[in-house]
This record gives C-alpha cells, sequence and structure tokens, in this order.
C-alpha cells in the first residue's frame, strides 16, 4: 500500500501447465529489469538501474508489491503515472519475457492495452475484387465454350442429314415437337386413303 506502489499477480502454472517454470531469485532479477528497461525506454533516459525496482512482500502463488525509486534521491519513489505510461507502453515485451499474457501477468492498478489489430498483407478490398474478377472469367470462359460446342454439334447434325439427303435415304424431321416423315422426292408417296377407293370403284 506505500504510495507509487503497484501489486503483481502471476498464473505461471495456468498458461504453461507442465511447461511452467518456478518462481525464483533469477525470475525476480528478469522482472526488474523488463520494469527498468520500460522505465528507460519511456523516459529516453539512463538513469534507472535495476537495483530502483524493488520487490516486497513475494508468495508462492506468485504475487508480490514493485516500487521504483528514482535515482537522484533514493528515498523518492518515481511518480506512478509514470511507472504506468512506462507498463502500458512495454506491456507486449514484458509479457514476452515470461511467456505470458495480460491474463496471467496482471498489473492489478494498470489496465491492460488491447494490442493493434492485425492487418492483412493483402487489404481486403483487393481480395474481394480478385474473387469477383475470377468469377466473371470464368462466367465468360463457359459461355464461350458452351456456344462453341453448341455451334459443333448443330453442324454434325445438318452434316449428317446432308449425307442422308445425298443418299436418299427417307429422314425424320420435327416440327413443332412432332415428328413427320420426309417425302422421298424420287420415288413418290403414295396415300392408302386414295389407293382403296381407287379399287373400290374402278373394278367391273
Amino acid at each position: 500500500d506505500a504510495q507509487n506502489a503497484f501489486k503483481v499477480r502471476l498464473s505461471i502454472k495456468t498458461a504453461l501447465g507442465d511447461n511452467a517454470y518456478a518462481w525464483d531469485a533469477n525470475e525476480e532479477y528478469l522482472f526488474k529489469a523488463m520494469v527498468a528497461f520500460a522505465l528507460r525506454r519511456y523516459s529516453s533516459k539512463s538513469t534507472t538501474q535495476i537495483s530502483n525496482v524493488l520487490l516486497c512482500n513475494v508468495t508462492d502463488r506468485v504475487s508480490f508489491w514493485f516500487v521504483v525509486t528514482d535515482s537522484s534521491k533514493n528515498v523518492t519513489t518515481v511518480p506512478g503515472s509514470e511507472v504506468e505510461a512506462a507498463i502500458r507502453m512495454n506491456r507486449n515485451r514484458i509479457n514476452s519475457a515470461f511467456l505470458l499474457s495480460d491474463k496471467t501477468l496482471q498489473f492489478l492498478k494498470i489496465t491492460s492495452t488491447l494490442s493493434p489489430p492485425v492487418e492483412p498483407s493483402t487489404p481486403v478490398w483487393l481480395i474481394v475484387f480478385g474473387v469477383v474478377l475470377c468469377l466473371i472469367v470464368a462466367g465468360i470462359f463457359f459461355l464461350v465454350v458452351a456456344g462453341i460446342q453448341q455451334r459443333k454439334k448443330k453442324n454434325k447434325q445438318s452434316t449428317e442429314r446432308e449425307n442422308l439427303e445425298e443418299k436418299g435415304e427417307v429422314t425424320v424431321t420435327v416440327e413443332n415437337g412432332i415428328p413427320c416423315e420426309t417425302l422421298d422426292l424420287k420415288a413418290g408417296h403414295i396415300n392408302g386413303v386414295f389407293a382403296t377407293d381407287d379399287e373400290r370403284f374402278t373394278s367391273l
């Protein structure tokens, strides 16, 4: 509860499970170094040293308090607003050093900062434009291929019809959906109705 002091809570086992590391003097030294680094980077001054970061009330679970003293006056602490701004500015670097996140490495008085959204290397509008263009090209290609196939089919049918006509064979044509026999003009065609009438009335 000292002035300009901050409480930290770490959930190492929750974050790393079986790969969790033990919190010891080396980890405390790394934490002090990261806080000193954050302040030096924030204020662009080289006055803050690792020895200026003090830890107290360290528990096994792991939680502790820390405060940063001023190098020029060992009794005076660095203002809490400056420490908070430095931590927020370098939060991702501190999290990465301990393989943790904002949820598993908590500065209780310092609100977590949202990481900037990841922007895709290719703009979204360019992706949509590419998809639409591909669909248009595919549609045009399909129509061209279908037209060529239909034309080949018509040409083939007309060629077969011409061959049959040259051979004098009777073909069946379709008109209005009704199949009709094509007359063989060379041999003629006899109407059966008139043929029976002729046989009935001409015989004596």
